[in-house]
C-alpha cells in the first residue's frame, strides 16, 4: 500500500486485538473506523479513537443488515481501503452436545458476518482497483482442541472461502490476508462460555471434560502479546517493517503456539500422501485395476 494513508474499518474494537490494531493503525497516521455492538459501553475508547481523527460506529456483525454500514460509509464519501473482520467469540462445547442455536450463532458471527461485509465492500474496492481484506482466523481452524469444533469449523469455512476469494479478486488488485492466531492476552480466556447442554456421563474423564475444566478455571495461559501481534499485522498490511517486500502474502500465522500447529498440518497431509498416494493416483478414468 506504499505510503498512502488508508481508511481502515475494523470490527470488534471494544477490547483485545481489535483495539490494539486500531491503536497501531492510528499511530501509523491512518484513519480508523472502529466498530462495536454497543459503543455506549466504552465512551472513553470512542473518545480516544475519535480524538485522533477516527470514527466509531455501531455494528452488529450478526445482523442481516450489517453490510449497510459499509454502503452508507462509501456513499457518504468514506471509501474503505482495509476491511478487518475481527469480531468473534467461542462457545465451548463438544460437537455432539452443541445445540442448533449455538451452532447457528457461531456461524453467524464467524462466517456469515464477515462474508456480508466482504460482499458489501468488494464492489467499491473493485471499482477503485485497490483494497485489502483481512480475516482473523484461529489455530482452531488448523487443529483445534476438543470443545472448539463448531468455532474451528466456522473459522475453517471462512479460511477456505478466502483462499478462493483471493483468486477471484486478484485481477482487481485486491489482496486478502488470513491471520491465523494462537492464544493471546485478550479477554477471551476470561470470558469462557460453555455450551448449555451438560456433558453426558460417557465424557467423564475424557480430554473433552478436562479441557472444559481448564477453560473454566482459567489455567490455560496465553502465549502471545496482543499489541506486538497487531503491530506485526499492521506492518504486513502496509508493507513496512516485517511486511516489507511481503505485500502479496496471503497467510500470516501469529503466536509461537502456531508453529507446531502448522507443522502438524504439514505432517498430516504428508502422511496421507505417503499412505494413500498410490490409491490417490489409481482411481482416474482409464486406470488399471489391480
Amino acid at each position: 500500500m506504499g505510503s498512502k494513508k488508508l481508511t481502515w474499518l475494523i470490527t470488534g474494537c471494544s477490547s483485545g486485538l481489535g483495539l490494539s490494531l486500531t491503536r497501531a493503525a492510528q499511530a501509523g497516521g491512518h484513519r480508523v473506523i472502529a466498530t462495536s455492538r454497543n459503543p455506549a459501553r466504552t465512551p472513553d475508547l470512542v473518545a480516544e479513537v475519535e480524538g485522533k481523527g477516527g470514527k466509531w460506529v455501531q455494528l452488529d456483525v450478526d445482523s442481516a443488515q450489517s453490510g449497510d454500514v459499509i454502503t452508507e460509509l462509501e456513499e457518504g464519501g468514506e471509501p474503505i481501503d482495509v476491511l478487518v473482520n475481527n469480531a468473534g467469540g467461542s462457545i465451548y462445547a463438544p460437537i455432539e452436545t452443541s445445540t442448533d442455536e449455538e451452532i447457528r450463532a457461531q456461524m453467524e458471527t464467524m462466517y456469515f458476518g464477515p462474508l456480508r461485509l466482504i460482499r458489501a465492500v468488494l464492489p467499491h474496492m473493485r471499482q477503485r482497483r485497490s483494497g485489502v481484506i483481512v480475516n482473523m482466523s484461529s489455530g482452531a481452524s488448523l487443529d483445534g482442541i476438543p470443545t472448539m469444533g463448531v468455532y474451528g469449523g466456522a473459522k475453517a469455512g471462512l479460511d477456505a472461502l478466502t483462499k478462493i476469494l483471493a483468486k477471484e479478486v486478484a485481477p482487481f488488485n485486491i489482496r486478502t490476508l488470513t491471520v491465523v492466531l494462537g492464544t493471546f492476552n485478550t479477554n477471551m480466556p476470561r470470558s469462557v462460555v460453555l455450551g448449555k447442554t451438560p456433558l453426558p456421563d460417557d465424557y467423564k474423564g475424557t480430554i473433552t471434560e478436562q479441557v472444559q475444566g481448564l477453560l473454566v478455571s482459567g489455567r490455560i495461559k496465553p502465549n502471545g502479546d496482543k499489541d506486538r501481534a497487531m503491530q506485526a499485522l499492521y506492518e504486513v498490511v502496509v508493507g513496512e517493517g516485517e511486511g516489507e517486500t511481503h505485500e502479496t502474502e496471503k497467510l500470516l500465522p501469529l503466536g509461537s503456539d502456531m508453529t507446531p500447529r502448522l507443522k502438524g498440518v504439514q505432517e498430516y497431509l504428508d502422511h496421507a500422501l505417503k499412505v494413500f498416494g498410490t490409491v490417490t493416483n489409481s482411481v482416474d478414468v482409464g486406470g488399471v485395476d489391480k
